[in-house]
């Protein structure tokens, strides 16, 4: 075989190596998944994008970005039925909340599975008197793992619209 057919394939080979090592750098390590059930319905997500610490916590204008973000998958709950989430193993250690219009959770968790009322999720309160005005059709709620004390690490959002 001649020199420059075996230098063509050396250069092949380096070539196909090279492009295998930039495409699995360009690969994104999957984040833990929250997941929301209502009845026989689920749907799971990453962590939103821009939303995922790897670990460390968010900075404040990524907190703010973040917990202001509308989108995600969406489910729909009846009238009285419960929103069960469901967290990977990983935030349940870091301890989370979750987060939408009004305050739902006194103090984070540190379990893997919730349920909440689908119904209080829905309500429209006044801030100043904290009574019901009115319910919403559609709420965007935030699953936010914790790193102790330090603030928010990671971030999942899910819409729930209400079925009538």
């Amino acid at each position: 075989m001649s020199s420059w057919r075996k230098g063509r394939r050396v250069a092949a080979a380096v070539g196909a190596v090279s492009i295998g090592l930039i495409t699995l750098a360009a690969c994104d390590k999957p984040t833990p998944l929250a997941t929301v059930t209502v009845g026989t319905s689920s749907v799971n997500s990453e962590a939103t994008d821009g939303c995922y610490g790897d670990g460390k916590v968010l900075n404040e204008k990524k907190t703010k970005d973040c917990l202001s973000k509308k989108g995600g998958k969406t489910i729909k709950v009846a009238p009285g039925e419960k929103v069960r989430i469901g967290v990977d193993p990983e935030i349940g250690e870091s301890g989370w909340v979750m987060v939408s219009s009004n305050p739902l959770m006194k103090e984070p968790s540190k379990d893997n599975y919730r349920s909440f009322d689908g119904d209080t999720l829905f309500e429209q309160k006044d801030p100043q008197t904290g009574q019901t005005m009115g319910m919403r059709d559609k709420v965007t709620i935030a699953i936010v793992e914790l790193k102790g004390n330090d603030g928010p690490k990671a971030m999942w959002h899910f819409n729930l619209e209400r079925e009538d």
